[in-house]
Formats: structure tokens, sequence, C-alpha cells
């Protein structure tokens, strides 16, 4: 959305909430699409260590330089990169909510800390 704060102060009181919901409701479908990714990836992996020869050491060496891997978990750093700048624009909005003295949205501080969207 990247809009800018003087935009959003100037922002009527119904637009400024119905922005904050829209960009709630972008920020958590990419989640989604973030952490099923995340899990889609964690199965191949899984499963190319069940199907590898060798012993637990050399099947962990294999699937962790696998190209393939290595492009799909590149994939979802950017994905989590895009889902942390849309988080920014929740939390400013949010914010703007908060300083206009507008009713503030429930779920403003309902959402996951970031410390714990980092931990991988």
């Amino acid at each position: 959305m990247n809009l800018s704060p003087e935009a959003l102060w100037k922002m009527s009181d119904v637009e400024l909430l119905a922005a904050y919901y829209d960009i709630r409701r972008q920020h958590v479908e990419r989640k989604f699409a973030r952490d099923t990714q995340r899990a889609r990836l964690e199965w191949l992996k899984a499963k190319a260590f069940v199907g590898g020869a060798g012993g637990v050491t050399e099947r962990q060496k294999v699937v962790d330089a696998t190209e393939e891997f290595g492009r799909k978990g590149q994939e979802l750093r950017e994905m989590t990169r895009d889902l942390d700048l849309l988080r920014t624009d929740v939390d400013l909005i949010a914010m703007m909510v908060r300083l206009r003295g507008a009713m503030a949205p429930a779920d403003a501080g309902a959402g996951e800390s970031p410390e714990s969207e980092s931990k991988e």
C-alpha cells in the first residue's frame, strides 16, 4: 500500500478504517500463503530425506545441497520479506487510527509479534 503518514492523516475515519481492514486482510492472506509454502517445502525435504540412501548425515547433506530446495527456500525468504513490509503498513495504519482517536480496531494488538515470525 505504501501510504505516507500525511496521506493517512488526511483520510476520513471511515476511509482509514477501511484501509486498515483491507491491508489486514491482505496480510492474513499472504501469511497463509507463506505458511503453506513453508509447510510444503518441509514436506518435500522430509520426503527426499526418507527416500535417500546412506546414513542420516549423508542424506541430510544431500537434501540441504539440492538446488530445487534452495530456490524454494529463497522464494520463502522473499515472501517473508514482503509479509514484513505489509505488516509495517498494518502497524502504521493502526497507529494512525489510535493517534487520531478514532475507534481502534479490536484486533490491532492481537497479531503475532515480529519475533515469533522470525523464528524459523
